[in-house]
C-alpha cells in the first residue's frame, strides 16, 4: 500500500509538471493570463514583418530564440504567506484543530496551486449536547426511561471529556388542524385514552437549556407529561430548526455541538403546512416566546435542504435515535445531512446511552473537508492521505477520510483559477462538525509589470510610447518601430495591400496577418512574406512537435542531431536492431531505430521465418528436379540460401512429396542454410495397424470359443461318469410293507334282488 500511495504521489506530480501548450497574445497581460505562456521584452527581439504575437510563446522557445533572461516576464509560482500559521494544540484554553489558520496566495490563471492542511482532533474537547424528544403519545415509556438517564448520558460523555453540558427539548406538532384537535376538550387532554393525562400539544419547546448540572436535567424532564396528536408525522425538523438557530436561548458555546433526535415516527416536510392553510415558508430565524415555546403557526415546515445548510453553518452535528420500523426513513434523511448518524432506538428507550456514545464515536470518526464561499473562478480539490496510508487516487471536491481517532491527518489542497480575479478574494476551508477554519485570500496575477512606459521612445523612432517591448504609435502611424505613415488616398491603399498578396486572387497575407507599410505582420505562429507558413503545424511525436528534435518551419520539420522523418521520430540509434546475427539479422533494414523485415520474415530482430517449409518448398523442388545443389536457376527461389545435400536418409522439418525431407536455419551475419535428404522408405503404417488390430481380434475370438467348447466337452463327460457310477452302485429290493392293505371294491347289481 505504501508503494502505491508513493507511486500515486508521483503520478500526480508529473501530470501537474507537463507545460500546457502555449496560445500567442498580442500584450503582455493577455499572455501571461494564457498558461504556459511567457513574454520578452527585449527592445530587438522580433525580426522584420514578425507581429508582437511573436513575443509571446513558451519560456523554453523564447529563450531558443535569443530572448535574455531578464527580458522574460514569466510569472512563477508565489510563495504562499501564512497571516497565522498556530500549531496544533490540546491545551483546553487554546485549542488548535486545524493548522495553518490564515494564508494569502497569489495564482496565475491555469496553473494550479498546491498547500497543505493539518487535522488533528483536540483530546478532552468540550461537548454541548442537547437532546430533543417526541413527546407525542407514543413515545410514553420512552419518556419515562428518559426521565432517569441523565447522570447516565452525563457520565457516559465524560468518558471522552471532561467539559461537557446537556440540554433538554421537546416536539409535537402545530397546533392547528389536520395535525392537531381543536376540540376543547382533546386540547386540553389530547390522550387517546381518557384514563391517561396528557398536556396540550406543541411545535417545540426548549425546556432546559445546556447546563452542566444534570440533576436539573433529571429534575427539569421529570416535570414532562406526554402529549398526544391527530397524524403519524411530526414537527421534527420545526424542532431542529429553532433548536439550531436559537443559539442564544439554547445556549449553545463554541465547542463541539451535538444534537440528539428521538423519535419513533416520520416528520413533516416544506409544504405540509398547506394542508393548515400555512404557506409562508419558513424564514430560517428564532420563534421561541419569553416562555421558550414556538406553536408554528405562522410558517410552514422548514424544507430538508434548509435544516442541511442551518445545521452545518451553526457545526451542529445531528444524531438520529429512531425505532427500527422508521430507520429506513431517517436513514435516507441523514444522507441529506452532513455530519449526521442514524441509530437503532429500543420500543423504551432503554439502550439511548450506549446509541449516544457509538453515534458520537462514528460521527468524529469520520472527516469532512470542504470549502465555503469560494468564488466561482476558482477550483478547490483536495486530494486525501488517511489512517493507513489510504490514499485517494483522485482529486476530489472534498477531503474524506473514515476511522479517525485522534491521529493527525494531512489534506492536500489543490487551488486552480480559471479567470482573473477583479480584486482579491476571502474564503474559507472548514472541517464539518468544527468550528475552526482557513482563511484564505487569493488574488490573481494578470497584469505585467514593465517598468513606467517610455514616451516618444527612439525605438519607436519619437513617435510612439515603448512598454513591455511593444511600440504605442501615434495616430497615423504603424509598423514595429512606428516607421510607417498611414496613407489617406485609396490608390496608396492599394497599392501597399497589394505588395501583402502574392497574387489579385489570394487573401491579404494569407488570412493570417495584417498588411502595414506594404509589409506583412503575421500572427500567431504564421510566418513567411506572405504568412503563408504555420509554424504550429508539424507532425507531433510523443506529444512534442517534430518530436523535440527538430524546429517547425512553414510546417516542415526541420530535425537535429541526425534525427530523421517527417516528426524527427526517427533516432540514428541502432540499439534496437542488433543482435547476435548483426543489424535485422541481415534480413532488413534498420528505420528508426526498428527493424523491416524482408519478405518471408519477421521479429524484432527479424530473425524469424514465416512459414519456412511453404517459403522454401519450391527452392526444395527446383533442386531435386535440376539434380544439383549448385543449380543457378534456383538461386532466385531459394532467397540466395546456402543449400546442402545431406548423406543417407533423414526425417527434418519439412517434406516434400513424402520422399524430400528438409529443414532452413539462419546462420551467421544472417546466411540463410538448407539441409534436405531422402526420407526413410516405410510401409504404409494405417494399414499394418489395421490389419494388425482385426486379424488379432480374429485370433483371439477363435482361441476363446476353442477354449469355451473344450472346457463344455469336459463338463459333460464329468457328469456323464458321475451318472454311470450313481446308476452302477443303485440296489432294487422288492419288501412287502406290513401296513400295506389292497384295496377292496364291492359291486352290487341294482337290478338283482335276491329272496330271503
Amino acid at each position: 500500500m505504501k508503494a502505491f500511495v508513493i507511486a500515486v504521489t508521483v503520478l500526480f506530480h508529473c501530470i501537474q509538471g507537463q507545460e500546457p501548450f502555449c496560445q500567442s497574445h498580442p500584450s503582455c497581460s493577455e499572455c501571461i493570463r494564457s498558461p504556459g505562456c511567457a513574454w520578452c521584452t527585449q527592445k530587438d527581439f522580433l525580426k522584420s514583418g514578425e507581429s508582437n504575437e511573436r513575443r509571446c510563446d513558451s519560456p523554453e522557445s523564447l529563450k531558443a530564440r535569443s530572448c535574455r533572461d531578464h527580458h522574460v516576464i514569466n510569472p512563477g509560482k508565489h510563495p504562499l504567506i501564512h497571516v497565522k500559521n498556530s500549531d496544533l494544540s490540546n491545551d483546553i484554553d487554546n485549542v488548535v484543530q486545524l493548522k495553518p489558520q490564515n494564508i494569502n496566495i497569489t495564482l496565475r490563471v491555469g496553473v494550479p496551486y498546491e498547500f497543505t492542511i493539518e487535522f488533528k482532533r483536540a483530546q478532552g474537547y468540550p461537548i454541548d449536547m442537547y437532546y430533543l424528544m417526541d413527546l407525542s403519545y407514543s413515545m410514553k415509556d420512552d419518556l419515562e426511561q428518559i426521565k432517569t438517564l441523565g447522570q447516565k448520558i452525563l457520565q457516559k460523555l465524560k468518558d471522552i471529556t471532561e467539559t461537557v453540558r446537556i440540554g433538554f427539548g421537546s416536539f409535537v406538532d402545530k397546533e392547528m388542524l389536520p395535525y392537531v384537535s381543536q376540540v376543547k376538550a382533546r386540547i386540553q387532554n389530547p390522550c387517546p385514552n381518557r384514563m391517561d393525562t396528557c398536556q396540550p400539544a406543541f411545535s417545540f419547546q426548549n425546556v432546559l437549556p445546556l447546563t452542566d448540572n444534570a440533576k436539573e436535567f433529571e429534575r427539569e424532564v421529570s416535570k414532562q407529561k406526554i402529549s398526544g396528536n391527530l397524524d403519524s408525522p411530526e414537527a421534527g425538523l420545526d424542532a431542529i430548526m429553532q433548536a439550531a438557530v436559537c443559539k442564544e436561548k439554547i445556549r449553545w458555546h463554541n465547542v463541539t455541538r451535538i444534537l440528539v433526535y428521538t423519535s419513533d415516527d416520520t416528520f413533516h416536510m416544506a409544504g405540509d403546512g398547506r394542508l393548515g392553510g400555512v404557506f409562508q415558508p419558513h424564514n430560517g430565524q428564532c420563534h421561541l416566546n419569553e416562555k421558550g415555546s414556538y406553536n408554528g403557526r405562522a410558517y410552514d415546515y422548514p424544507s430538508v435542504g434548509h435544516v442541511s445548510r442551518v445545521l452545518k453553518e451553526n457545526n451542529i452535528q445531528l444524531i438520529f435515535a429512531v425505532t427500527e420500523g422508521i430507520y429506513p426513513a431517517y436513514k435516507a434523511l441523514s444522507a441529506l445531512i452532513p455530519q449526521s448518524v442514524v441509530g437503532v432506538l429500543k420500543n423504551d428507550s432503554s439502550n439511548v446511552v450506549d446509541l449516544i456514545s457509538e453515534a458520537y464515536g462514528n460521527l468524529s470518526s469520520t472527516l469532512v473537508l470542504e470549502q465555503v464561499g469560494a468564488p466561482k473562478e476558482l477550483n478547490v480539490s483536495y486530494w486525501s492521505s488517511c489512517k493507513g496510508n489510504q490514499a485517494d487516487t483522485e482529486w476530489k471536491e472534498k477531503g474524506e477520510c473514515q476511522g479517525i481517532k485522534h491521529e493527525k491527518i494531512k489534506f492536500q489542497v489543490r487551488l486552480n483559477a480559471s479567470a482573473c480575479l477583479k480584486e482579491p478574494q476571502t474564503f474559507q476551508i472548514r472541517m464539518q462538525g468544527i468550528s475552526e477554519e482557513v482563511k484564505i485570500t487569493v488574488d490573481t496575477e494578470c497584469h505585467c509589470d514593465c517598468g513606467a512606459p517610455e514616451e516618444d521612445s527612439k525605438h519607436c523612432n519619437s513617435i510612439g510610447t515603448l512598454s513591455c517591448g511593444v511600440c504605442s504609435c501615434e495616430e497615423g502611424y504603424l509598423g514595429q518601430h512606428c516607421e510607417c505613415k498611414q496613407q489617406s488616398d485609396a490608390d496608396s491603399t492599394v497599392n501597399m495591400l497589394a505588395s501583402c498578396r502574392p497574387d489579385n486572387s489570394s487573401l491579404v497575407c494569407s488570412g493570417h496577418g495584417t498588411c502595414e507599410c506594404g509589409k506583412c505582420m503575421c500572427q500567431g505562429h504564421y510566418s513567411g512574406k506572405y504568412c503563408e507558413c504555420d509554424d504550429n503545424s508539424c507532425e507531433n511525436h510523443n506529444g512534442k512537435s517534430c518530436n523535440g528534435q527538430g524546429t517547425c518551419k512553414c510546417g516542415i520539420c526541420e530535425c537535429k542531431e541526425n534525427y530523421t522523418g517527417s516528426a524527427c521520430k526517427c533516432s540514428p540509434s541502432q540499439d534496437n536492431c542488433i543482435n547476435d546475427k548483426g543489424v535485422c539479422s541481415g534480413q532488413g533494414q534498420c528505420t528508426c531505430n526498428r527493424c523491416q523485415c524482408n519478405t518471408g520474415f519477421m521479429g524484432d530482430h527479424c530473425s524469424t521465418f514465416i512459414n519456412v517449409c511453404m517459403l522454401f518448398k519450391e527452392c526444395v523442388a527446383c533442386h531435386v528436379e535440376a539434380g544439383s545443389p549448385d543449380a543457378s536457376v534456383c538461386a532466385e527461389k531459394c532467397l540466395n540460401a546456402e543449400i546442402s545435400r545431406l548423406d543417407g536418409t533423414h526425417e527434418l522439418h519439412c517434406t516434400y512429396q513424402d520422399a524430400i525431407s528438409y529443414e532452413v536455419e539462419l546462420g551467421a551475419n544472417g546466411k540463410i542454410i538448407l539441409r534436405y535428404a531422402d526420407l526413410p522408405r516405410s510401409i504404409d503404417k494405417t494399414t499394418v495397424i489395421i490389419g494388425s488390430s482385426v486379424s488379432g481380434i480374429i485370433f483371439i475370438g477363435i482361441i476363446i470359443i476353442i477354449i469355451y467348447r473344450a472346457l463344455v466337452e469336459l463338463y459333460d463327460i464329468r457328469e456323464y461318469r458321475n451318472f454311470v457310477k450313481a446308476e452302477k452302485q443303485t440296489k432294487w429290493n422288492e419288501v412287502q410293507n406290513p401296513l400295506f392293505k389292497g384295496a377292496t371294491t364291492t359291486v352290487i347289481n341294482p337290478l338283482h334282488m335276491q329272496n330271503d
